[in-house]
């Protein structure tokens, strides 16, 4: 059997135990963490092959981290970063067709919450940086393998922290790559092309509240904060802000208009989004600013007006656009709206480079013939935290997929599952690929 293959072999066990490990990130930045089992696990599993491995609890207990290096042949070459989340978030079991931390291989998938994201590309890194250091294999340059906690609420506790707090641990990586990335679409009846992230939106989540005048629920009220409160948010989420071609989008949307054979027309690009079927609910996010109320709190009793309502809002900027948006936000709003935020960078590179380059030759190594694609991803990565240290981030997590699922409704969905044959084929890629970059 040869390494690559040997890696593949492993891959299938190591994302069912790493899935059976719940490792559910609710969003509490205090108390005690979940990652720490899957985070001790990944280490025995590198120490056991002989990695030298740093396990770091970051800001919270349980918050566990991992981070080895493989030394590269030329030490004068910056490193590559190989980084992916051990959380997931929630899933209730009963909307699940088989249990979500089950880690369950059947029907041709490996099922269960993370098996998309991203214990998939976690269990993938492993076989392969396992294999690396079994064969005595030198890569061209040093590999910094990361596996790490709290991306599913920003990383503050994990990647973001890492990077404030231990930044000798990525001295010297260049470039990195990591989730959302490398998979394929179908295009028309016999094209496929594979999607590389090399932009994605920035992140404000919003704290709105509204302070008013309470009393009881029967008299004529002037200064109720749940009404005020509740027609913010309604002006907030019916506002479309205007559609902006990012150069990622373009280039992606020009693409796929060369390969169906039907041109993109930029003077309609909701119309080129309509035709990317499942895709374009992650697509059509890209083309404008959006904003999406996903919670809402006021008052405790039915017959009492409160003195105050609170909410809370997803917004996701193109690149470019954070600094003017406070001025657009008090404008939707209103004067009685007060807010703060959480605040995650957007990220942006250019689809070029050897990086670039390595990825498509190992792409076409195992689909000979397919095409490479930049895109921008509509959510977040930690490479929002790894771009603080200069580092060039790529979503890059190969997976070769059937032409009829609908791969991205499985992220953060119910029955979220992996094709056993996308594992394979992205191990075999990603071997091929860190031996090439």
């Amino acid at each position: 059997m040869s390494d690559v293959e040997r890696a593949v072999a492993e891959v299938v066990t190591l994302t069912s135990e790493l899935i059976a490990i719940d490792t559910t990130n609710v969003g509490e930045r205090t108390g005690v963490g979940t990652e720490q089992a899957a985070a001790e696990y990944v280490a025995a599993k590198l120490s056991e092959v002989g990695y030298d491995v740093t396990y770091v609890e970051s800001g919270a207990r349980g918050r566990g981290n991992v981070v080895a290096r493989l030394a590269g042949a030329d030490p004068s070459r910056g490193a590559l970063l190989v980084h992916g989340h051990l959380d997931v978030v929630p899933a209730d079991p009963a909307q699940w067709s088989v249990h979500p931390f089950s880690g369950e291989v059947k029907d041709g998938y490996v099922w269960g919450r993370g098996a998309v994201d991203m214990k998939d590309m976690l269990a993938m890194t492993l076989a392969v940086a396992r294999e690396f250091k079994r064969s005595d294999t030198v890569p061209p340059r040093d590999l910094i393998f990361a596996f790490l906690s709290d991306e599913e609420a920003g990383g503050f506790v994990g990647a973001r922290w890492l990077v404030e707090h231990r930044p000798e641990l990525f001295e010297g990586a260049t470039e990195a790559i990591s989730e959302v990335g490398g998979f394929s679409i179908s295009v028309g009846d016999d094209a496929r092309a594979y999607l590389v992230e090399t932009a994605e939106k920035g992140i404000m989540w919003l704290r709105l509240k509204v302070e008013g005048t309470a009393g009881h629920g029967s008299m004529v009220q002037t200064d109720n904060p749940v009404a005020k409160l509740a027609a913010a948010v309604t002006r907030l989420s019916e506002h479309r802000f205007p559609i902006e071609l990012h150069p990622a989008v373009r280039e992606f949307l020009t693409g796929v208009g060369e390969l169906s054979g039907v041109p993109f027309d930029e003077s309609d690009p909701e119309a080129a989004v309509a035709r990317l079927g499942g895709l374009s609910r992650l697509v059509g996010a890209t083309l404008r600013d959006t904003a999406n109320l996903t919670m809402f709190n006021a008052g405790y009793k039915a017959n009492v007006v409160p003195s105050d309502a609170t909410a809370q809002v997803d917004v996701r900027l193109l690149p470019g656009h954070q600094d003017g948006f406070p001025d657009v936000l008090d404008k939707i709003l209103g004067p009685d709206v007060q807010w703060e935020a959480d605040t995650l960078p957007p990220v942006e590179t250019t689809f070029d480079g050897a990086l670039v380059d390595a990825m498509a030759r190992s792409i076409d190594a195992e689909d000979p013939g397919a095409r490479l694609l930049p895109y921008m991803l509509s959510g977040g990565t930690d490479a929002k935290s790894f771009s603080q240290l200069g580092i060039r981030g790529f979503g890059f997590a190969p997976l070769k997929l059937p032409a009829d699922l609908d791969f991205t409704a499985l992220f953060h969905g119910v029955d979220e599952r992996v094709p056993i044959e996308a594992l394979e084929f992205g191990t075999r890629v990603l071997h091929r690929f860190l031996l090439d970059s």
